[in-house]
C-alpha cells in the first residue's frame, strides 16, 4: 500500500491513490489535474522515504472535483459586565480533489 504525507496551505495530509480530501482553497476548476510537488515522507509498500524537509523529485498527482464553503462557524466575542458583545460568521473556503497517482522519484 503506497501513501505519501503532503504539506499544501499550511496543513499536511496523509493520502492514498484513490482517496477524496477536502484542502484549503486552490485555484483551478473542476476536472483540472493538479500535482502537489511538496511531499514529505513517502512508502511505497516496502520501504518508507522521509525527505528533509520534503523529498525531491518525488509528486502527488491529483484531480480538482469541487470548488466549495464549508459550514458556518460563528465566532462570538463578549466581555460581561462591559457591554461589549460581538458576532461574526465565516465560511471557509476549499477545494475537494481525489488523488490519481504517487510518484516518490
Amino acid at each position: 500500500m503506497s501513501y505519501a504525507i503532503i504539506r499544501t496551505g499550511g496543513k499536511q495530509f496523509r493520502v492514498e491513490p484513490g482517496d477524496t480530501l477536502r484542502i484549503p482553497s486552490l485555484p483551478g476548476d473542476a476536472g483540472t489535474a493538479i500535482e502537489f510537488n511538496e511531499v514529505l515522507l513517502g512508502s511505497d509498500g516496502s520501504a518508507v522515504r522521509a525527505g528533509v524537509p520534503s523529498l525531491s523529485g518525488a509528486k502527488v498527482t491529483a484531480e480538482i472535483l469541487k470548488q466549495g464553503k464549508d459550514d458556518k462557524i460563528i465566532v462570538f466575542k463578549f466581555k460581561r459586565r462591559k457591554n461589549y458583545a460581538r458576532k461574526q460568521g465565516h465560511r471557509q473556503k476549499f477545494t475537494e480533489v481525489r488523488i490519481q497517482s504517487i510518484s516518490l522519484g
